[in-house]
């Protein structure tokens, strides 16, 4: 009878050695989905705070720029949109012009101080970009092929008066960009008006990490 008993208990051994290979298999497996889900989770909180910290210290330049700029501005002089000082073409230049008027230069000259200040805080450096309408200007002005060229001229002019009143030639540089991005329509005068522009931009120093604030 013994016998008989002990003879039956035997096949079924290995059955508890299969299962237990593959709890071992399964468990195993979970741990490596684990630490995959943990790996991702990690990557993306990583970029996450990252994330944060580019939009908190580009929060912090917008407003340290207000704040060098709060004179010209409560005067009206000039207009600041996501962190882009704007001044009206007609201020600076007289139509298809390349050359200051003395109220244009009087007020880059204003610009001077508080940017200077700012750049010395901020590793940027300024971009000063021309635009203008979509109206040819060889007809009236042949010293220009194109739009293109006087809105380049016309940034060139702009970037040369702030090197004359102090800013560092390595801290400011010239774009053009015709007509190509305009504000308003050109449907009508006054949205050609606010299209010839000049923009001046803070970006960051060629080669800098963040173009964030210095300690």
């Amino acid at each position: 009878m013994n016998e008989e008993i002990d003879g039956g208990a035997e096949p079924s051994a290995p059955v508890w050695a299969a299962f237990g290979d593959l709890m071992s298999v399964l468990l195993g497996a979970f741990v490596l989905i684990l630490v995959a889900v943990l790996g991702v989770q990690l990557g993306l909180s990583t970029k996450l705070e990252h994330e944060i910290r580019q939009r908190q210290l580009e929060a912090q330049r917008r407003h340290a720029l207000e704040q060098a700029l709060a004179g010209p501005l409560a005067a009206g002089r000039v207009t600041l949109v996501n962190g882009r000082i704007g001044i009206s073409g007609s201020v600076l230049f007289a139509l298809n012009s390349d050359q200051l008027q003395p109220q244009g230069r009087v007020l880059l000259k204003s610009l001077v101080g508080p940017l200077s200040a700012y750049l010395k805080t901020h590793d940027q450096i300024l971009m000063v970009s021309g635009f203008a309408d979509d109206l040819p200007v060889r007809s009236t002005n042949r010293r220009f092929a194109d739009n293109w060229e006087l809105s380049a001229q016309r940034a060139l002019t702009v970037t040369r008066a702030f090197i004359d009143e102090g800013i560092p030639a390595s801290s400011v540089f010239a774009a053009a960009f015709g007509s190509e991005q305009p504000v308003s329509s050109n449907t009508d005068a006054a949205g050609r008006a606010r299209n010839r522009r000049v923009e001046i931009a803070a970006v960051p120093r060629p080669g800098a990490t963040d173009g964030g604030l210095h300690d």
